[in-house]
């Protein structure tokens, strides 16, 4: 986990939100114990409705942070075209992506995501440290009754969305350093390039080798792919490789073809092929990396908005029908 991130988001002005966040659940907590609610408390005693105001403001406090953290301007990935400096070449691996991405990759994004500057570092501290306070408050709110119902499903969606918030946490403290440790200095770009390179250094070592490996090289060159559906993204896997299986078949192959020059032709192509799969491996790794990283949003911002709704609904229904 990188301090310096852990220190400007989690440490903010010396834990000031945690701080804050903790007073809150204490002072919760003791009241709840100590006040006189009658002999069953729930959110309808005076108790509980102020519990269930200062839960409703802290939600829609978290929600502005949202709002407030989209102005900032983003930069989104876009998949070079041949005609725009790309590495496109007819047979050779390119990635699938069905995920919207960023163009965020290790160090820039984390500067990205943790460094907006003090204003936003502050909110973003609170956001975690208030949301973390909802599950004691909001909890004690309901009186532990739960049913069938709107106020159980609002609560329920605030759980889910608070632990889609924890998870958000954990991906962004930990995922940029891991995409700088995979990457170093290069871009997936670059991993595309060298890939394409191998795919014709291959078919060139092929050529002086019999018809049962070229169908080999073909298929690991046109049918391997990178990215392609949300599963396949987030596990940075494909199914019966072909780069993979080419090059074990290879391995097995060189045993049988020791005429003239094909032992050292197959050497050859063993390496490249080697090569080839390491830098497949890298790619697909940066690719499960980045897709974790955001995945959590396409469930932090659609709960989000649904517990709105259902929190509309909760208070409506108080107001009105109980």
């Amino acid at each position: 986990m990188n301090t310096t991130q852990r220190s400007g988001v989690l440490n903010f002005m010396h834990y000031r939100y945690f701080k804050l966040s903790s007073m809150l659940m204490v002072a919760a907590i003791v009241t709840y114990v100590l006040a006189p609610v009658g002999d069953e408390p729930y959110g309808g005693t005076w108790l509980g409705y102020v519990l269930g105001i200062v839960s409703a403001l802290i939600v829609l406090l978290l929600l502005w942070y949202g709002i407030a953290r989209r102005r900032t301007p983003r930069v989104r990935y876009q998949r070079p075209h041949p005609k725009n400096g790309g590495h496109k070449q007819a047979g050779s691996v390119q990635p699938d992506f069905s995920l919207r991405r960023w163009e965020d990759r290790g160090r820039h994004l984390a500067k990205d995501a943790w460094s907006h500057g003090g204003t936003l570092q502050g909110w973003l501290s609170s956001h975690i440290y208030l949301g973390a306070s909802l599950i004691v408050l909001a909890t004690l709110h309901t009186g532990f009754q739960f049913g069938w119902d709107v106020h159980t499903l609002s609560y329920v969606l605030m759980l889910l969305v608070i632990a889609s918030g924890f998870y958000g946490m954990y991906a962004y403290l930990n995922y940029p350093r891991l995409i700088t440790l995979n990457m170093g200095e290069e871009t997936l770009d670059d991993l595309l390039h060298k890939i394409a390179e191998l795919d014709e250094l291959a078919r060139i070592h092929a050529l002086g080798l019999p018809d049962e490996v070229n169908a080999l090289v073909l298929k690991a060159r046109q049918e391997t792919r990178l990215g392609g559906s949300l599963l396949r993204q987030l596990s940075g896997k494909q199914r019966n490789c072909p780069t993979i299986s080419a090059a074990r078949q290879i391995l097995q192959l060189g045993s049988k073809y020791i005429k003239n020059e094909q032992p050292e032709l197959m050497r050859d192509l063993y390496a490249v092929l080697l090569r080839k799969e390491r830098l497949v491996l890298r790619a697909r790794h940066e690719i499960k990396l980045n897709a974790r990283l955001q995945f959590w949003r396409y469930l932090h911002v659609p709960l989000a908005v649904a517990l709105l709704a259902a929190l509309l609904a909760h208070v409506v229904a108080i107001l009105f029908y109980w």
